[in-house]
């Protein structure tokens, strides 16, 4: 069986100092500054049993426009209120429970990217309606 997990995601950035500033302020560690061209960050909190994911921004050109219903990035948080009133991010909507038991609220970036931040804690991996026998690959 091979190993696959998700290791990094690239955005691109309209404005790198200011997209720069909006990720250390989630609390994002600044690993490789090649600014304004590529910055890295790694997430302060490691996946469990493994290293730190990393995010990536990449510079494009001013005009440059998310797409709309493109990919859509999930940070989790241990405590999503908490975290929301300590950075002092506005998300478009105040925080709310869904029917998946999620807690989630979206913000957008500089770039006009779309975050969600959520707190899901085991309804992340085991709701309540998990499948018993997952599909299992050779």
């Amino acid at each position: 069986m091979h190993g696959i997990r998700l290791n990094q995601v690239t955005l691109a950035a309209k404005d790198m100092a200011a997209s720069v500033l909006f990720y250390q302020k989630l609390g994002l560690i600044r690993i490789v500054d090649s600014a304004p061209r590529y910055v890295r960050f790694e997430f302060p909190m490691p996946l469990k049993g493994g290293e730190p994911a990393t995010l990536s921004l990449h510079s494009v050109e001013k005009d440059w426009e998310p797409v709309i219903d493109g990919p859509l990035i999930y940070f989790e948080l241990n405590d999503l209120d908490a975290f929301i009133i300590d950075t002092g991010i506005t998300p478009l909507s105040p925080p709310e429970t869904k029917s998946y038991l999620w807690r989630e609220a979206d913000i957008i970036d500089p770039s006009g990217q779309k975050i969600r931040l959520y707190q899901a804690g085991d309804a992340r991996r085991f709701p309540p309606w998990r499948i018993t026998n997952p599909d299992q690959t050779t």
